[in-house]
């Protein structure tokens, strides 16, 4: 039996001591300041054809990328699972069992995926050189498109990449500060660390606003409980991770600061109506859009006022297409949160969930529990239609845009392991970690 995994984006473990490895409606006038109408942006309707490809920088390499690729390699694009082993061409039981084949390597050539995201309990991070080798070595895997290689390096709370990076202080403690410029310095700390190693997508910063006491699952990961004072810290990060020169994502769409449920474990259900919504949830992730965000990652919550499906935002056609998209105008990457944590499964299979994941307006699937049940269920729904080759194509070009403003497309970069070795944890970088640390105590 294959174990199951530990979630990913969401986690609640995931301090600087890692979790162990496992056994196997209308926007407020705040939310629109910051982000662009729908209108000066792309098209995002199913039907749009070549979407905002034509108009950006980079967009007939997209678009020849995209005309060359078939439909296994479109289908294999939307996903980012874990593979397991400290190489690209480490031998593990569980990249075996999930894959079926040995090696990392193997898997990336087998599904071709848009990407892959890193964890110390699947034994990728063990020392600097050591990760480098891993992330370039998944890159040589993937000779024709480069991969996204995703962390979820929050820092504080979530630092996937401790004890490797600096230890920079977590969300709520820069927010205390009051100064949103810092939460840019230590985005740009983040960000030129994770991508000495070759790792090119964070799934930072926390875009939520905490506004319940007894939240289990969020709690110090945001900026803080006022979203006048997380919107500018969030819009501050993203800025920060693009000064370093990698893709960010502002999370969790529509809003996790509100519950007492950890999604990991259960579903929550936040009662929030749409002018709640609005004023409550909705500023950090319109300042983030504001800020050209790569991605937003949806939340394994229910918020049965603005969807009453009951089904959670992951698989939310009016939020994650009508909120996020039609409404604050987002037309980058929609990344789920992890596929395989509870909150997501409780109705539907692992199969249905990725289709419906797309089908609600999601781009990139996240760590799928079952890989090939979720790669086979979006590939059927593909070549029977329930999927149109239409909406596979939107998405796919999205990714394929992140890749192109983050200069991957054309070809992978290669990590320096000895340049690694000088950036991280540097002398600068702990006197940023440092000023903040001074500041939030005098604040």
């Amino acid at each position: 039996m294959i174990a199951t995994m530990v979630a990913g984006c969401a986690g609640t473990g995931a301090g600087a001591a890692s979790p162990a490895r496992p056994a196997a409606g209308q926007v407020s006038d705040m939310a629109t300041s910051a982000a662009p109408s729908p209108s000066e942006r792309s098209a995002t309707s199913e039907g749009s054809g070549t979407s905002a490809a034509s108009a950006t920088p980079g967009a007939s390499k997209v678009e020849a990328v995209l005309a060359r690729m078939s439909v296994e390699d479109k289908v294999g694009q939307l996903f980012m699972p874990v593979l397991y082993g400290p190489a690209a061409d480490t031998v593990s039981g569980e990249n075996q069992a999930r894959f079926g084949v040995g090696t990392p390597a193997k898997a990336v050539a087998k599904y071709r995926p848009g990407g892959v995201i890193l964890f110390p309990w699947a034994d990728n991070v063990k020392n600097v050189r050591q990760v480098v080798a891993l992330t370039n070595g998944l890159q040589k895997a993937s000779p024709e498109i480069p991969l996204l290689v995703g962390a979820d390096q929050e820092n504080g709370r979530v630092s996937r990449m401790a004890p490797l990076v600096t230890q920079m202080p977590g969300a709520s403690v820069i927010g205390s500060t009051g100064d949103p410029a810092l939460a840019r310095r230590a985005a740009k700390v983040t960000g030129t660390e994770l991508r000495a190693l070759g790792i090119n997508l964070d799934f930072a910063p926390v875009a939520d606003v905490n506004i319940n006491p007894r939240n289990p699952v969020i709690g110090p990961r945001a900026y803080g409980s006022d979203p006048k004072k997380v919107a500018p810290m969030v819009a501050a990060a993203v800025q920060g991770f693009h000064d370093a020169g990698i893709a960010s994502t502002a999370k969790h769409f529509p809003g996790h600061g509100d519950t007492n449920v950890d999604s990991h474990s259960g579903l929550p259900v936040i009662q929030h109506s749409l002018s709640q919504w609005n004023k409550l949830d909705a500023p950090p992730f319109a300042a983030a859009i504001g800020k050209d965000i790569d991605a937003i990652m949806s939340a394994h919550v229910v918020m049965p006022k603005l969807d009453p499906s009951g089904d959670p935002a992951t698989l939310s056609k009016p939020i994650l297409t009508g909120l996020l998209r039609e409404k604050l105008g987002f037309d980058g990457v929609v990344s789920t949160d992890a596929l395989d944590m509870a909150g997501v499964r409780k109705k539907y299979g692992d199969g249905q969930v990725a289709v419906r994941a797309i089908q609600a307006g999601a781009d990139l699937l996240l760590m799928p529990p079952d890989f090939p049940k979720a790669y086979g269920a979006v590939l059927a729904a593909v070549k029977s239609g329930k999927i149109s080759t239409a909406r596979l194509d939107q998405s796919v070009r999205r990714l394929l845009k992140l890749k192109a403003a983050r200069g991957l497309l054309d070809r992978a970069p290669v990590a320096d392991p000895a340049k690694a070795e000088r950036v991280l944890r540097s002398a600068e970088h702990r006197k940023v970690a440092q000023l903040i640390a001074d500041r939030a105590r005098r604040s």
